[in-house]
């Protein structure tokens, strides 16, 4: 049958039609379907103490989202929103706690995965929660104040704690010593130690609890002790020490407002009261606080630096005191692997660190076996028992002394911050008889001797603990009854350990 030019002209319509169709279902293949998200432009939110608002950025696409909000602390702007960005104001409130608050607001939408958002906000402010005691801070007087740290090292010797004194539980004579007198202070000169470390309790001499406020006669008292020994041209160092362990046993997050506050109060106290002394007194910030990790360390670091802001606010001869802070535990390996900065002093040159040293504790302290270890009776080269080998030390004899010593030398002392040696001893084991009682003082002796030779060769300043006890397991060296030398041999041992 023969085509018309009309049969052409529909043929061509319903082939273009056809291809439009395939056109358009390929088209529709190929679309990419549109994916529903949410999101928020920060997952955590950090806050000061004090009120702040900060912006966040709700993102969506597609999707109508809502904020939860579980505590009243916050305010968020809005609540609820659509597709799109949109800016949320979250605001929090002004944190009056001595406590880190934390919280978590949701974001939630349909047929989306939530998102959270982490809020923290530190505590109050150290100095709100005393009054402070720095009512009248002077100038600087640097009278009697010409040694640094390097020469005020130099000039001390050897040095004699009053341990178990002023700071027992219940007062100056409760752990079974005597009140401190001039003539104790003049019987320690006079057997050779030129420098006196006074531990001391503060936080059960409060006149006010609320106030942190120090009762005046015990600052007094205090002074009288260390009038005692400047009288003498001894250095004295005046510490918190343990002190019902508010600080020492507290290097936490969750008491670091709190315990600066109360560090703060302290020092202003004392460091006023015991302002008039010349470079002859050096103050400790604390004892043996207890650190393990880099995040405490962070902590206790900041415990030193409220110490040494509070100590030279006060004006006075404490403008360039010598000041002291403690490592980690006090311990020499923790204090070489965490001390890695110390706090900062506006005046150079005036700093030293503090370590204390009972290794092997097994023979310096322990006084029954452990599963971990037995005690050791016999100590060092020379001194080990032939008939009784398990009381030998077998570890923290000679070389790890002077390895631990070096130490300390190197990381502080090469770098003009001297290292005091704030503790160190071993108890008398006399319950043994004799040949071994007869070994064990003798190695008694030549560790006291290797102690004190290895830490003035390394630069460490050495102070005996002494705690009054003449009997089995104690470490007394003077009789407080009638100052008179208990112990000749550890005395004889600890002096020829200078030559």
């Amino acid at each position: 049958m023969k085509k018309t030019i009309k049969d052409y002209l529909l043929s061509f319509i319903l082939c273009f039609a056809f291809l439009g169709v395939l056109a358009c279902s390929s088209d529709k293949e190929n679309t990419p379907v549109s994916i529903k998200t949410l999101s928020t432009s920060t997952n955590k939110v950090d806050f000061e103490s004090k009120e702040n608002t900060i912006d966040v950025t709700v993102n969506s696409n597609g999707v109508a989202w809502t904020l939860s909000n579980p505590v009243n602390w916050i305010k968020v702007s809005q609540t609820v929103g659509a597709s799109g960005s949109t800016v949320v104001k979250i605001t929090a409130l002004e944190n009056t706690t001595t406590s880190v608050r934390n919280a978590t607001i949701t974001l939630t939408g349909n047929e989306v995965p939530s998102a959270t958002i982490s809020v923290s906000q530190a505590a109050a402010v150290a100095t709100s929660l005393y009054p402070s005691y720095n009512t009248n801070p002077i100038a600087a007087d640097a009278a009697g104040m010409g040694s640094s740290a390097v020469e005020l090292a130099a000039k001390i010797k050897l040095g004699w704690n009053i341990g178990n004194t002023l700071e027992a539980t219940g007062g100056e004579t409760a752990w079974g010593n005597p009140k401190v007198t001039k003539a104790l202070i003049d019987a320690v000169k006079a057997n050779g130690f030129n420098a006196i470390r006074i531990p001391c309790s503060w936080n059960q001499n409060l006149e006010n609890v609320a106030t942190a406020k120090i009762k005046l006669d015990w600052l007094n008292r205090v002074k009288e002790v260390v009038q005692y020994c400047v009288d003498n041209d001894m250095y004295v160092v005046v510490n918190i020490h343990w002190d019902g362990g508010w600080l020492e046993n507290n290097i936490t997050e969750a008491k670091k407002v709190e315990n600066n506050a109360k560090q703060k109060a302290f020092w202003e106290q004392i460091a006023t009261h015991l302002r008039g002394f010349d470079e002859h007194l050096l103050f400790a910030s604390a004892n043996e606080p207890a650190v393990e990790d880099a995040t405490q360390m962070a902590v206790l670091t900041s415990y030193h630096q409220t110490f040494i802001d509070a100590v030279r606010s006060t004006g006075g001869k404490n403008a360039t005191r010598v000041l002291v802070v403690q490592g980690p535990t006090t311990d020499i390996e923790k204090t070489n692997k965490l001390m890695t900065t110390l706090p900062t002093d506006k005046v150079t040159g005036r700093m030293m660190v503090e370590v204390h040293y009972y290794s092997p504790w097994n023979f310096a302290g322990l006084t029954k076996d452990e599963t971990w270890g037995k005690m050791f009776y016999y100590w060092g080269s020379g001194f080990h028992s032939t008939t009784d080998t398990e009381r030998n030390a077998n570890w923290g004899e000679e070389a790890d002394l002077e390895k631990n010593f070096k130490l300390m030398k190197t990381q502080f002392v090469d770098k003009g911050i001297p290292v005091l040696l704030g503790e160190f001893g071993a108890i008398r084991r006399t319950t043994l008889t004799g040949d071994a009682l007869t070994l064990h003082l003798n190695s008694r002796a030549y560790y006291l001797k290797t102690v004190v030779k290895t830490a003035k060769a390394n630069g460490l300043l050495p102070f005996y603990w002494d705690e009054g006890s003449l009997t089995n397991n104690g470490f007394g060296i003077i009789n407080r009854t009638n100052n008179t030398v208990f112990d000749t041999q550890a005395l004889n041992a600890l002096i020829d350990g200078l030559k």
